[in-house]
Formats: structure tokens, sequence, C-alpha cells
């Protein structure tokens, strides 16, 4: 059962790593934890860059109801997100699960709901 959780964490991680080249850099230039952990410190904040850019784009394009719905949903969102893969920052996979995992599994949530909002943007522009 753990080597099958172990292979699920490594997918995620891979598939997430994967997504940034300036990660996947950083990582591979470092042997300390400490710095494995900037690289994703520095990995989420770009996500959370492409992030804002989105709903700045986003919030620019819709008003009234749609805008309180917009702002629920992101409340709702914000939620998850903060709750989100924190199964790698528990202690349970190590230190490298903290500094490795945690972070690609967290910018692959955002990633995941940039995605999301680009999408928003592309059905509510006008044509």
């Amino acid at each position: 059962m753990k080597v099958l959780l172990l292979a699920g964490a490594l997918t995620v991680f891979a598939s997430c790593a994967m997504a940034d080249e300036a990660y996947d850099s950083c990582v591979d230039a470092n042997t300390s934890n400490t710095a494995w952990a900037q690289c994703g410190a520095d990995f989420i904040k770009r996500e959370d860059d492409r992030l804002n850019a989105a709903w700045k784009k986003l919030s620019d394009l819709v008003s009234g109801q749609s805008r309180t719905d917009l702002l629920a949903e992101e409340r709702l969102w914000n939620t998850f997100k903060e709750a989100s893969c924190k199964v790698y920052a528990n202690g349970d996979w190590g230190r490298e699960g903290e500094v490795l995992s945690f972070p690609a599994c967290r910018a692959g949530v955002i990633a995941e709901r940039t995605k999301a909002l680009n999408s928003y943007i592309e059905q509510m522009s006008p044509q």
C-alpha cells in the first residue's frame, strides 16, 4: 500500500515539477533541503503571480451577480488551496516531502486554478 502511495506521490510531484523549467533547474542545481525549499517557494510565487494576473483580468471583465459569484467561488477556492497538499508537509514524507513534494503539489493546485480562471476569461471576453 505504501508503495502505491509513494508511486502516486511521485507521479504528482513529477507532473507538477515538469510544468516549471525554472523549478526543475533550481532543484537540479542544488543539493540541500534549504535550497530546495527556496526553489519550491519561488515556484509557488511564480504560480501565484500568474493566478493573480488572471484574477485581475477576470475581475475587470465582470460585474453584478457574476462578480459576486466569482468572489464567493474564489474565497472557497482559497480555503481549499490553503488546505491542499499538506499531506506532504506533515512530516510523514520526511524533509524531502516538505521541500520537494509539497511545493510542487501546491504550485500544481494553483496552476489548475489559473487554468480555470483563464477559461472564464476566454468565455467572458468580448469578441
